[in-house]
């Protein structure tokens, strides 16, 4: 019944840019921080930006700090990854995730649901 849908991977030059879109359903979206992680091949999954269940609250490792942009959409049930001047390194899949209220959304263990994750790649 929750379906979290991520969209807008692909590949993109260095200095690029791209969107990610992630569509909820199935839940009370409003009611659940949500998170972007990204796995690389044989790196563990990392979250790379997180944003409260309001929008009021975001974060962003060192990493993508000054690149990257969670926002969401309480409306369209709907939360977004704008990655601006991407870099070789942030190749990976990216999935979009989904925490209850109230949980450190800091941690993997938070998010209870998943999507299937897009690809981005970065060519140099």
């Amino acid at each position: 019944q929750v379906q979290l849908v991520e969209s807008g991977g692909g590949l993109v030059q260095a200095g690029g840019s791209l969107r990610l879109s992630c569509a909820a359903s199935g839940l009370p979206f409003s009611m659940y921080d949500m998170g972007w992680f990204r796995q690389a091949p044989g790196k563990e999954r990392a979250l790379v930006a997180a944003i409260a269940s309001s929008g009021g609250t975001t974060y962003y490792p060192i990493a993508v700090k000054g690149r990257f942009t969670i926002s969401r959409d309480n409306v369209k049930n709907t939360v977004f990854l704008q990655m601006n001047t991407l870099k070789p390194e942030d190749t990976a899949v990216y999935y979009c995730a989904a925490a209850p209220r109230g949980r450190n959304y800091f941690t993997k263990v938070a998010y209870d649901y998943w999507g299937q994750g897009t690809q981005v790649t970065v060519s140099s």
